[in-house]
Order: C-alpha cells, then structure tokens, then sequence
C-alpha cells in the first residue's frame, strides 16, 4: 500500500536533535528523503549518513534566524532532488523567565527562531509550492500555543503567533492545492528545557520533564500521520500530550 511519504522530499529544520531528528529517522524509514537543517553541521552530516547519504538524504547547515540561509536550504533542496513536497518548520527555543526578570535578549532569540524562523520557511517554499501546484507546509507550535503560563509569557505568544500565521497560511494557500499542519506537542524529551537560564524556572520545567514527557518519536509519528494522508484530506491541527500532563 502506498504510504503517500514515500519519495516525498521533506525538508526538516532543526534536525540535529530532539524532535526534528526523530522526525527525519521515522520518514526516511518510511521511505521520503530528507533535506536536514540545522546549524550544529556536525550532527546533521552524521544523521545523513545514518539516513542513506546523497540518494536519500542531505545536510545542509541552516540557522532560521537568517532569511537568506533559510532560502539556500530550499534552493538546495530543489537543486538536489527537484522539488519540495513537505516543509517542517520545527526548529525552536524555549527560555522561560517571569517577565520581571527582563531577560528581553531571550525575548528576541524567542521570537526570531520561533516566529520568524518559522516565516522564513514559508517564503523560501511557498513560490516553490505554488509553481508545483502541491505541496504541506507544517508548522510547529506546542500546548503553550494554547495555553498561557507564569514565566513562559513570551515562549507562550511566540507559540500562539505559530498557529495564527498556520492558519492565515491554510486560508490563502487553497488556490494552489497545499496543505497545512500546525503540530502543538506537549512535554516531550528533546533538549528544549536545557535552553532555560532562569535557575527557578529551570528546575521547575525540568523537574516537570522528567516526571511526564515522553519519547520524541510521538511527535514523528503526528507528523507521519499528517503527512500520510491522502492528497485530498487535509490535517490542519494536531495536539497531544503526555497522558499524564494536566497542563
């Protein structure tokens, strides 16, 4: 039976660890071919390796915070293998801090990865998916996209800022036959906490990892099904959590 993910050319930012490398493992098992982002090279070379190298799978150091980077990854990509079938703008950070704090350098690194980072992926693909007439465009938001919490403020607007660009995204993109996904994971096992500076705010979100997250291979899978689907069926949001998170 086709999976519809085989052949596919998924392009995955933020693949060196954690969520993104799941998701290019469990794909590139599925039979797709991989385009990996990421700015630690070292990994994302090794991850292509594991993966089948040049025939089924490619690296391609990316910071997302630079348009013109975020640009070459596409370009490459089509260069590559022809086209781009799949764009999963995953890469984040999570640095939460009370807003008294003032810790407004992680304010902007927030909202230049998972914001702008997240629109820099769609420039880069969107003329490219128009001229192909197909094309899926999955955008990662979290549980904090619908929730807002004390000391996650920011990370919390960047995450709900995620799901109104998907949507504006899905409302404009039906003349052109894309797709559109917003994936909203809750405590997964991924180096996001480490990222954390605020000693307080640190000890209590990785306290709260160790006790529910779960293995990042969850997330592979949402995005498998999403992807899976037949072309006329559409999965515009996907939210899970750890059975055992309130939150």
């Amino acid at each position: 039976m086709n999976s519809n993910i085989a052949n596919k050319v998924v392009v995955v930012t933020g693949a060196s660890s954690g969520l993104g490398e799941s998701a290019a493992r469990h794909l590139s098992s599925r039979g797709a071919k991989v385009v990996l982002a990421a700015r630690r090279k070292d990994r994302i070379d090794a991850l292509a390796g594991d993966l089948g190298g040049e025939r089924m799978a490619l690296a391609v150091e990316t910071d997302v915070t630079d348009r013109g980077q975020v640009q070459r990854l596409v370009d490459v990509a089509v260069e590559t293998f022809g086209r781009v079938d799949v764009m999963l703008n995953n890469a984040g950070l999570m640095q939460q801090s009370p807003l008294e704090k003032l810790k407004v350098g992680e304010w902007d690194n927030m909202i230049d990865v998972n914001i702008k980072g997240v629109l820099y992926g769609i420039a880069a693909v969107l003329p490219q998916m128009q001229r192909q007439k197909s094309g899926h465009i999955i955008n990662v938001s979290s549980v904090a996209g619908h929730k807002v919490t004390p000391a996650g403020v920011v990370y919390c607007a960047t995450k709900h800022a995620v799901r109104a660009i998907s949507e504006g995204l899905r409302s404009e993109v039906k003349p052109y036959n894309l797709r559109t996904t917003i994936i909203s994971p809750g405590a997964v096992d991924t180096e996001l906490p480490s990222h954390i500076t605020d000693p307080e705010s640190a000890g209590a979100i990785q306290g709260y990892y160790q006790s529910v997250a779960i293995r990042p291979d969850s997330f592979a899978r949402a995005v498998a099904f999403a992807i899976e689907q037949p072309e006329d069926v559409d999965i515009n949001e996907i939210l899970f959590r750890p059975t055992q998170q309130e939150l």
